[in-house]
Order: C-alpha cells, then structure tokens, then sequence
C-alpha cells in the first residue's frame, strides 16, 4: 500500500488531477487501473487525489498502460520527483495539523489570494506579538509555552512569500471587529500591528480593504475563508473555509462561483483602500 503523507504538495496536487485525467481519457475505470498495478482500487483513488505520494514504479507503469509515449512519462516522473519532495513546512509537523498542512502548500503556491477574515488581522499580516498574543489566547496557549513558540515561528516563515521577488498578490477583507479588538496587554502591540497594515497597505501587490459597521450585514458574515488561484493550468480555484477544528477545502465550480460572487459583493460595499488607510490610522490613534 502507498505511503500516507501528511499533506500534499500542490505539485501532487496537479500531477493527481492530471493522472486521472489520463486515465479517463484512456477509458479505464479506477478498478482496471488498479488491476493493473496489482493494488486496490483505492490506491488508485489516493494517487489521484493527493492523499499519498506518488511512487515512481507505479506510475510508470499506469502512464504505460494509459498510452503514453516514453519522452512523456519521463517529463511526468521528472515533474513527479519535484512534487515528491517534502515542503518547508514539514519542519513544523509536530504543530501543524493535517488540515492546515494543505493550506500553507496551497498559500505558498498560489498567485492570488482572496480572504475574509471576521475576527483578527490575517496570519500573513500578523506581528510576531500580535500572533503570540491571539496565540497564548487560543487553544494553542493551553498546550504550553513550547507550542505557542512553534506556532508563532510558523506564522512568521509563512510570510516570507511577501517578500519574494515576484509575491502573490493578497487581496483581504477584514471585517471592522478586527480593528477594534484589543490583542496583548496593552496599547503597544496593536500600535505596532496598525503601523505593519499600514505598511503592507503601501504595497504594490497588497490589497486591503475593511468591511465596516456602518455598512450593515454582508453575505460573507460567516467564518473566515480564502480564495486561492494559481497560474498552474491544471489546478482550478480552490476555497478553504476554516471552523473550529479544521477545514473544508472546496474546488466544485458551483462552491468557487458562489465565493466568487461573494467576494466580489463584499469588495463593492466594503472601504475602498484609501478609505481603509484612514480607518487604520484612527484605530492607531485610539490605541
């Protein structure tokens, strides 16, 4: 049986989809693939949707059999390998849940990201003593001071991909609650938070924008999600919508389009950048 990981790459990701879809266009069902390899079907199953690495003799063996020339799969086992090898974020395996896994493969690989968050400034945009105090406040705080230093290191290597040469362009909706929400002891940590939007504010590649009060209800008044898209052809939108324990992550047509809509909606009726700059800098004050 194949290897279980704890999450997938978005190598993996794409190279799934891309196996099964050679396979479909070879008119074999997962049970004769299967047969093939000698396996259960749903080994098969786990190749294609990313829930186990790929294994190079397996796949040469199904590309054979689904018709392919050799220049090919050699291309597909070369891309296969890359995907194969573990993210940075496997350093944190003893923290990081299964399900936040994917999320940070899916972040680190995505060009734009789109998302709503309701309760505090998003982890990418988060200082350290900002995150170690919503931390310490949390679940996490409970497991001692080891964890919180673990998670807050995570948080911190997470946003290294802002500081690429070509970063993604990270769009977020953060509802005015998280403005106003005390976070840390006293007025320091949120001065020094408000002056890091108000940096990332300034960025080329940077959108932020704040769903105010004022405004009244909105359709995305729920638990937060992001929107991720990629340059990768072969991966479609992906949405992951966060609750307590975990996630779902979502890719059907009709779960992006109606994300899609409401994050386009919550876009028109939400401050526009500047006004979002002027709000920042009023909270800062308050502080």
């Amino acid at each position: 049986m194949s290897e279980r990981r704890a999450a997938p790459t978005v190598g993996q990701v794409v190279l799934g989809r891309r196996l099964q879809e050679l396979r479909e266009t070879a008119g074999l069902g997962r049970e004769e693939a299967a047969r093939v390899l000698r396996v259960a079907p749903a080994t098969v199953r786990r190749m294609e949707t990313a829930e186990v690495a790929l294994k190079i003799p397996y796949l040469q063996v199904l590309l054979t059999a689904y018709g392919l020339p050799d220049e090919e799969i050699a291309a597909f086992v070369r891309l296969a390998q890359e995907a194969n090898r573990p993210g940075w974020w496997q350093r944190y395996h003893d923290v990081l849940p299964d399900w936040f896994s994917l999320y940070v493969s899916l972040e680190g690989a995505a060009r734009l990201l789109r998302c709503y968050e309701p309760h505090f400034v998003p982890g990418l945009l988060q200082t350290e003593a900002y995150a170690r105090a919503v931390l310490e406040a949390g679940t996490i705080g409970a497991a001692g001071p080891r964890a919180v230093d673990r998670h807050v290191a995570l948080r911190m290597e997470r946003q290294r991909l802002l500081e690429r040469p070509d970063p993604p362009h990270l769009w977020v909706i953060m509802d005015e609650t998280a403005l106003c929400r005390p976070v840390g002891g006293d007025g320091a940590v949120m001065r020094e938070q408000f002056d890091k939007l108000l940096e990332y504010a300034a960025r080329d590649r940077i959108t932020l924008q704040v769903a105010e009060f004022a405004s009244g209800p909105h359709p995305g008044t729920c638990a937060p999600f992001t929107l991720f898209r990629f340059a990768e052809p072969e991966l479609p939108d992906m949405v992951c919508a966060e609750y307590l324990t975990g996630a779902l992550y979502l890719d059907s047509r009709r779960e992006i389009s109606t994300h899609l809509e409401v994050l386009d909606h919550m876009t028109a009726r939400a401050a526009s950048v500047r006004r979002t700059e002027k709000l920042l800098r009023e909270y800062r004050d308050r502080f």
